[in-house]
């Protein structure tokens, strides 16, 4: 899941969610019945600002109820912090559940070891629209072949950069990483009250296309047999790559340690910095910030001059409860609401990137600052292990610990990332 999306909460927020006692889940069986009529259950993530969301989807509900008589649908926009405590519980009392949710693409492994979504791999195959879509969001609703869901909107970062500055200076737009490193420093020793390059330590996702880029992976192997390789050779290069970016000469350690994905964001925003790794789905608040009509952006550069960095796929995805009671109208209901037709027009609406992608083509076209985000989904994408234990992974802040522990001057690369792939590992081990 792409939480710039959504809602990033400070460190403490996060931890304490982490720790909550959420409910034992136990095995779930299907619903041995399919009525078709009824009041199905929906619940969806609650936007910052919800309404236009509420439109595009009341008129997919408007819809729905006039294709299906006596048939009417209920929605609820639950917060985004608080999903897991409330889905896990739904999939315990199937009374009291939902028919159809929104969930977090990161959230999908464990949501199926939990046995609370609906295996819809016949029904997403005979899915005409769903040959178009993006392998990578395909490959986000999929756990060992089946499919679990159908791919709402999909989220990638990019580089956002001032022009102005660039220009002032004389320096061109950076077509590598190590240019990107070095330009960011050269920004910052002629303009000291600017960060070159605004970095988190606590920005996970932002980091995570350097890792990447220098051909290192998170971790190896595949659905419960994970084994962390944030520890390797080429982990450690990107590793080194993004911490070299914390310091006086380009971001402060001891105020940009701390830092988050929008926390970054809005530092660009605000004019703090002159560049800044953002989303697709931070346009609307960089054109409402100061530097509205002197920044541009282009892909994250990667190691090679010219090439781009992988960037993580982000994005949710819309699911069926394996307990509803109208399976065929909740599989019908899913693919409304992650449609050609609606991802058009939640684009539209709240700027999310379509998974199909001919539809992504046309928001393109449509709206020009989408191209590099485009461009860096066709460049290739990555995603995180498709593992229950990734869920606990993120929320215990593995990998910000290891790089605030590098900044700082705690650890070096070598011990933070070996500390880090146990963490890793002993996550992975206890999910099975």
């Amino acid at each position: 899941m792409n939480l710039s999306v959504r809602f990033i909460g400070p460190l403490a927020l996060a931890a304490a969610l982490a720790t909550a006692c959420a409910p034992q889940t136990s095995g779930n069986a299907s619903s041995d019945k399919d009525e078709k009529t009824g009041t199905l259950r929906v619940w969806l993530f609650q936007e910052v600002d919800n309404q236009p969301k509420e439109r595009v989807v009341d008129a997919v509900l408007a819809g729905f109820e006039k294709a299906h008589g006596g048939t009417d649908v209920s929605v609820e926009y639950i917060p985004v912090e608080t999903r897991a405590q409330r889905i896990k519980a739904a999939f315990n009392d199937p009374k009291s559940a939902p028919d159809v949710i929104e969930y977090g693409n990161t959230d999908t492994a464990g949501y199926v070891k939990d046995g609370g979504l609906a295996d819809v791999t016949k029904d997403f195959n005979a899915w005409s629209e769903a040959k178009d879509t993006d392998p990578t969001a395909r490959q986000s609703v999929t756990v060992d072949g089946k499919v679990y869901g159908a791919p709402y909107f999909v989220g990638v970062r990019a580089l956002y950069y001032r022009t102005d500055v660039l220009r002032e200076l004389g320096l061109r737009v950076p077509k590598s990483q190590a240019e990107l490193i070095s330009t960011a420093k050269k920004i910052r020793a002629a303009k000291p009250g600017l960060y070159g390059l605004a970095v988190g330590g606590a920005y996970t996702y932002g980091a995570m296309p350097f890792i990447w880029a220098n051909g290192g992976e998170l971790a190896t192997g595949r659905s419960g047999s994970y084994a962390s390789a944030i520890d390797s050779p080429d982990a450690r290069k990107g590793i080194k790559a993004y911490t070299s970016l914390f310091g006086d000469d380009n971001c402060p350690a001891a105020k940009c340690a701390v830092m988050g994905g929008n926390d970054t964001v809005t530092a660009f925003a605000s004019g703090k910095a002159a560049m800044a790794i953002g989303g697709d789905f931070s346009h609307a608040a960089v054109e409402a910030g100061k530097v509205k009509g002197t920044y541009a952006v282009v892909p994250l550069p990667g190691v090679k001059p010219g090439s781009i960095a992988p960037a993580f796929a982000g994005g949710n995805n819309i699911g069926v409860l394996k307990s509803t009671s109208h399976r065929t109208l909740a599989v019908d209901l899913m693919k409304r609401l992650a449609s050609k037709k609606t991802q058009g027009e939640l684009f539209d609406a709240m700027g999310f990137l379509p998974t199909f992608t001919d539809v992504r083509q046309q928001a393109a076209a449509r709206e020009p600052f989408v191209k590099p985000f485009v461009e860096t989904l066709a460049a290739g994408t990555e995603f995180v292990p498709a593992s229950p234990a990734w869920a606990q992974i993120d929320s215990s802040l593995v990998l910000p610990t290891m790089f605030q522990e590098i900044v700082s001057g705690k650890k070096d690369v070598a011990h933070a990332s070996q500390d880090a792939a146990k963490k890793m590992d002993d996550a992975f081990g206890s999910a099975g």
